[in-house]
């Protein structure tokens, strides 16, 4: 594009594109310091490390910010909490254990980083309104019923 329209045009193409309506949004996601960048490294950790035991005050200091500011911003970005965005993370992970690789929901649980099966199980019933050991059935069942 460069060599087409000269570096003259290219600069002013951005200045419009960066004064126009989406302008302050561009600026802000190529600036590596906004709320956005930071609220996405501390996804990028719950993401890469939900099993553990993970806690907003930890990961409000990750990404330097009180812990107000922090629950203000990431519930900005994502509409939901920390600690409900972890929960459901979780259990969205367990749901794919259990179908995909077959595994118990008292072993899907724990490898998510439950330590309660009860509990895991309430939680799940809560989310998705079934039981896992229902969920799991009723997806095998839809499984047979695909394969024939």
């Amino acid at each position: 594009m460069l060599g087409v329209l000269g570096p003259q045009i290219v600069r002013e193409l951005l200045y419009y594109v960066l004064r126009g309506s989406c302008g302050a949004s561009l600026q802000e996601l190529v600036n590596r310091h906004t709320h956005f960048s930071q609220i996405a490294k501390a996804l990028r950790r719950i993401e890469n490390q939900y099993a553990e035991n993970l806690n907003v005050e930890q990961l409000a200091y990750e990404v330097n910010m009180s812990v107000s500011a922090f629950h203000h911003n990431f519930k900005a970005v994502t509409n939901t909490s920390p600690l409900q965005y972890v929960k459901s993370y979780r259990l969205h992970k367990a749901r794919l254990l259990m179908v995909h690789d077959g595994l118990k929901a008292s072993t899907a649980a724990i490898r998510v980083g439950y330590e309660s099966a009860s509990q895991f199980s309430r939680e799940f019933k809560r989310l998705f309104g079934i039981t896992p050991s229902d969920e799991i059935a009723r997806l095998r069942d839809n499984s047979a019923i695909m394969q024939g």
